[in-house]
């Protein structure tokens, strides 16, 4: 019997984990530049990456995957200055592996170009716009909105609030409103999570045995 518990609490605690770590995989996307062809040049020299790109929602965490004839072709990322100029000669970064991945760190605009620069006149060319992450730790609590506004005065002083007078022409105090919680970060739930696996483990195993 004691046996049998243990490899319940065993199989319950990993599915919890597994569930835990797919979570944290679902937040980030991988987005196929050019889709199933690739990274390329257009048949038509139409900018269609960033035809494609102002369809899609890039986070920070999100990558690029850049599929390509690494013989014949490459990426690069560079500056606005030489993405309009299609200049080759001092990018960013440089990549030829053929099959790229390049990771979002941080909000903003990326800039790739081809490496080879007739390619890059004829649009293989990508601007890609990061969304700023707007779920900050120390971003004051909004104002309540149904708080009672104060009435008007001629003094430089604002008179205390009160209640509206009852209908025996009494008033009562305001009662104190909390302020709403703060949503935590994804990363603090998931420690939550996991230490309280943690000690629901340690103190499982201690009863079995």
């Amino acid at each position: 019997m004691v046996k049998t518990n243990f490899v319940n609490v065993l199989v319950n605690a990993l599915g919890l984990v597994s569930l835990v770590v797919l979570m944290q995989k679902c937040e980030a996307a991988q987005f196929t530049v050019g889709g199933s062809k690739g990274w390329s040049v257009p048949s038509d020299n139409s900018p269609v990456f960033n035809q494609w790109a102002e369809k899609m929602r890039f986070q920070i965490g999100d990558s690029l995957l850049f599929k390509y004839q690494a013989s014949s072709d490459s990426v690069l990322q560079v500056t606005k200055q030489d993405f309009d100029n299609c200049n080759t000669h001092s990018p960013i970064a440089k990549f030829n592996d053929g099959n790229t991945e390049f990771k979002l760190k941080k909000s903003g605009p990326y800039y790739f170009i081809s490496g080879n620069k007739d390619n890059c006149n004829k649009n293989e060319k990508l601007v890609v716009i990061v969304m700023a992450n707007r779920t900050t730790k120390n971003s004051p609590p909004s104002p309540s909105t149904n708080a009672p506004s104060p009435g008007p005065t001629t003094s430089d002083q604002q008179p205390p609030v009160t209640s509206p007078p009852s209908d025996d022409g009494s008033t009562s105090a305001p009662s104190a409103e909390s302020n709403p919680p703060k949503n935590g970060a994804t990363s603090y739930i998931m420690m939550s999570v996991l230490g309280s696996l943690g000690a629901f483990m340690g103190s499982s195993l201690f009863l079995a045995f």
